[in-house]
Parts: structure tokens; C-alpha cells; sequence
């Protein structure tokens, strides 16, 4: 997958057509190993059958953002398989995910641990994780190439985690002060979905301090926003846009910079509705839409929707005044408003 004119140089839908391809490839690879071993296949399935159940893509997409923006030409084969790791890194997260989160249901079908047994699941999100590991160590990548890449991925796979622990850790009963629930989004987020991606493509080109720079300074207001369009999503999408429930975010109890908002702003009778509601495994939908009233009348939601357009507006001034290629300018400026204003 390659081109050399400048308005073909990146295909959003060519890199994730590529990408589905090359897991493809991958796991039937391993699922033939498995059975010259003798190896149970059950597990390989499910794995497939959750990369091949939707999803995205934006992380690859990114990676290959990344690698143009540090002057990488087209999509090479090792690229591809190293901008591949990060989906596959990211089925490992979200099976966990939803696990912890108990989770019934991912881009509208059951979660795998809803399919097979939560000791089953975790093991397969393990796997993916081996895997994701096996695809980036022989991608093909030279010498050097490894070694500027492994620190971003081993940097973006623990920023993650903390990110995750950060989020259970202040679940059920979440504060009325934003700057947890930021923090949250900083890590598990916008480092992980936005700015980690971006720089592994760059750390393949070689790609300098200057670059780089300009790269972060996008990805972090970007990545941000994408986390608080997420949290709206979680209270207010459609299950049937979103695929996931309406409701597991409030029966967590979720830390989120929407929350804390409206505990900030509530009277003591919504302060008090919010906390008998919020992080109740129980939760109904009338006592959930007695949460979203209140987000409402708060001022909570369009508060959110303002820091979005803010942030989506500061990475826009940064990228125009970057100097990066102006393909890759136009795509990531594509790409703020797609994982900002998005419904899903």
C-alpha cells in the first residue's frame, strides 16, 4: 500500500482497510499454529471475532499520520504491522476494560466475557497483549528503527494502565473536583489514544524534537476532547450509535470531568440526587434520567461541550501553524473533528 501524489499520500480508509487486512493475516497465522501444535482455538476465535467486530481504527490511523508527518513515505509493510500492534494492544484494553467496568455489551454485541466465561476473557486480553507485543518486535522494522520505537510503545502501554488504575481508583463515588477526572483523561486517553500513536510513527521516521513537539502539542488538547466527547456519550449517546450500554457509566460511578462539574454546581437536593444515584450497580433508567436532568440544569453538559470546542479549537491553532506536511496537516485536522463531534 503505497502512493506518491501528495493528495493520495494518506487514505484514512486504504490505512484502515490495511490494517483489518493485516490482522487478518495475523491470527489466521497464529490460528494455524495453534493447530500444528495442538493448541486449543477457541480463544483465537474470539479474539478475531472481537478485531473483526468494528471499531475505528484511529490508533493505526495515527501511527501512519505519524510516520508521514516525520516525512515517511507511503505505507510500507513494517509500518503497517507496527500501526496493526496498536489495535491489537488496544483489544487487550478494552476486553479488560470491559470486564471491570461489567460491561454487557461493545459495539453492539456481547462482551467477550458475556460470550465465553471473565477467567476465559482475561486470558484473552492477555493474549492479545503477547500479541500486539509479537507483531511490533518482528514487523520488520531495522536496528534502529526498534530502538527508537520501543520506549514510545512501552511509554504509551504504562501511560494506559496508570490511566486505568486511576480510573478505578476513584469509581463509585466520584469528586466534585475536574482535576482527577483530567488527569484520567490525560493518561488514559488523550497519551494513549492521540499523542502515543502519533509519536510511534514519528519514532519510525526518525523523526526530530521539532516534530515531535508539534505532533504532542496537537494530540493532548485532541485526545482530551475525544475522552470528554466520550463521557458525554457515556450518559447522553444512543446505545444503539454508541453500542454500549446508557447506563454503566453512572452504575460505576465514573470520575469524569462531567460529573465533577455538576456536583460543583448542584444544590443540595441535585447534590444529594447525584449521590444516591451515581455509582449504583442498581441504577434504572428513571433514576438515570433523573442524573442526566440534573448534568443538564447545572450547566454540567454544556460546559463539557464548551471545553471540547476549546480544545479542538487550540489544536487546530497549533496544526496551522506546525510545520509538518500539508497532506498530513489536512488529515489531522480531518481527524480533531471526527473524534470530537463524533456520535459513536
Amino acid at each position: 500500500m503505497s502512493t506518491q501524489t501528495s493528495a493520495a499520500l494518506f487514505d484514512q480508509d486504504a490505512v484502515r482497510q490495511a490494517v483489518d487486512a493485516t490482522l487478518t493475516h495475523y491470527m489466521s497465522g497464529q490460528t494455524r499454529n495453534a493447530h500444528h501444535r495442538g493448541l486449543p482455538q477457541q480463544s483465537l476465535q474470539a479474539l478475531s471475532n472481537f478485531l473483526n467486530s468494528g471499531g475505528k481504527r484511529i490508533r493505526p490511523v495515527l501511527c501512519v499520520a505519524g510516520w508521514q508527518a516525520a516525512d515517511g513515505a507511503g505505507v510500507p509493510e513494517p509500518v503497517l504491522k507496527a500501526a496493526a500492534s496498536l489495535e491489537m494492544f488496544h483489544a487487550s484494553v478494552l476486553i479488560h476494560d470491559d470486564i471491570i467496568d461489567a460491561s454487557d455489551t461493545r459495539r453492539g454485541q456481547p462482551t467477550v466475557h458475556r460470550q465465553v466465561s471473565t477467567e476465559a476473557a482475561i486470558i484473552i486480553g492477555d493474549l492479545a497483549l503477547v500479541f500486539a507485543d509479537d507483531l511490533l518486535h518482528n514487523a520488520g522494522l531495522g536496528p534502529e528503527q526498534l530502538a527508537a520505537v520501543l520506549p514510545v510503545a512501552d511509554h504509551l502501554r504504562a501511560d494506559t494502565l496508570h490511566g486505568q488504575y486511576l480510573d478505578i481508583s476513584h469509581a463509585g463515588e466520584p469528586p466534585a473536583d475536574p482535576g482527577p477526572a483530567l488527569k484520567i483523561t490525560r493518561y488514559k486517553t488523550a497519551k494513549y489514544t492521540i499523542e502515543g500513536p502519533l509519536l510511534l510513527g514519528a519514532a519510525l521516521a526518525g523523526a526530530d524534537n521539532a516534530v515531535r513537539s508539534q505532533l504532542s502539542a496537537y494530540a493532548i488538547p485532541v485526545g482530551e476532547a475525544f475522552q470528554l466527547r466520550d463521557d458525554l456519550l457515556g450518559v447522553f449517546g444512543n446505545p444503539h450509535d454508541t453500542g454500549k450500554p446508557a447506563l454503566d457509566d453512572l452504575r460505576e460511578g465514573k470520575a469524569t470531568v462531567l460529573m465533577a462539574l455538576a456536583l460543583q454546581n448542584a444544590d443540595s437536593a441535585q447534590h444529594r440526587t447525584l449521590r444516591r444515584h451515581v455509582g449504583n450497580p442498581r441504577l434504572d433508567d428513571d433514576g438515570a434520567g433523573q442524573v442526566r436532568t440534573i448534568l443538564t440544569d447545572t450547566g454540567a453538559r454544556a460546559t463539557v461541550e464548551e471545553m471540547i470546542t476549546q480544545r479542538r479549537q487550540n489544536a487546530l491553532t497549533t496544526l496551522n501553524a506546525a510545520d509538518l506536511p500539508t497532506h498530513i496537516r489536512t488529515a489531522l485536522r480531518s481527524l480533531a473533528f471526527s473524534a470530537t463531534a463524533r456520535t459513536t
